[in-house]
Order: structure tokens, then sequence, then C-alpha cells
């Protein structure tokens, strides 16, 4: 995949009103518009992982919270004389496990050790490589792509 820059060469072009974009995403010397754009797919994909993993926090904490809910309902069926409709959903659902042998802490737990951080880990180590570590080159390339040069809210940074 590979990309236009304005202008040519290496470097976005520079909007006159505000500099260049700080040098923590500025394009390390010598890496090509490939390079540029394949570490960040790279840190786009790990983005989709941080979404992913958001989302097995929500499951972790509504199968939680259903737990708790289910278990105030079981009193309440036990109260209103349904104990064998109350007995039934304690034995089957209470505390049941959501994967065989795991409740959702430990899908987490095993989800943040075997692959997001692993994921994270070399995510850092192309970065470094490739960007001198630099993240989020790519995005500040475009940004520079986009500007309105002298209008305010086009700025380089704050």
């Amino acid at each position: 995949m590979s990309f236009e820059v304005p202008g040519g060469g290496n470097t976005p072009s520079v909007n006159s009103n505000s500099g260049r974009p700080d040098s923590e995403h500025r394009r390390p010397t010598g890496a090509g518009d490939d390079t540029i754009a394949a570490v960040g797919k790279v840190s786009e994909a790990l983005e989709c992982v941080e979404r992913a993993r958001g989302h097995l926090y929500d499951l972790h904490q509504l199968i939680g919270h259903a737990d708790l809910l289910l278990e105030d309902a079981i009193g309440m069926l036990e109260a209103a004389g349904h104990s064998d409709h109350a007995t039934r959903l304690k034995q089957e659902m209470l505390g049941r496990n959501v994967i065989s042998g795991r409740w959702t802490f430990q899908i987490v737990e095993d989800f943040d050790d075997n692959y997001w951080s692993v994921f994270r880990s070399e995510e850092r180590r192309v970065r470094e490589a490739l960007q001198d570590g630099k993240r989020h080159v790519f995005e500040s390339e475009m940004k520079e792509r986009r500007r309105t040069d002298g209008h305010p809210d086009h700025t380089a940074r704050p």
C-alpha cells in the first residue's frame, strides 16, 4: 500500500500558519511511504484489538451483573412460593461457567496474558524497528495533507 505525499519526497507538505508536526510524530529519515503505511496498518490492527478487549470487559461485567440479578430473582421466586423454579435456576444457572471451566474473569485474564499483551509488544517492536518508536506517523502525515493553510482550527499542534 502506498499513498501520495503532497510535494513529493518523504515529508508531508508544511502549512505556513503553524509549522510542522512535533518531532515525535515526524517520519524518521529514510522511512519510505510503504513502510509508514505498513506500520500504520499494524497499529490500526492493534487498535481493533483494543476495541475488542473493551467489548470483552463489557461481556465480563454484564455476565457478572446478570448473575447477581439472577440471584435476586431466585430469592424472589422462593419468596413467592416457586421454590421448584428457584431451585432449578440456582442449580443450573447461578455461578455457571460461560465457557467450559471458566468464568468471564478467567477469559479476560487469558486474553490479556496470551493475546493482547503479546500483540502490544509486537506492535511496539515493529514501530521501534521501522519508525524509531514513533506513534501515529501515518495519521500525522494524513493530518498535514488535510490541513487548510491559515485556518485557526487546522494548526499542526496545540
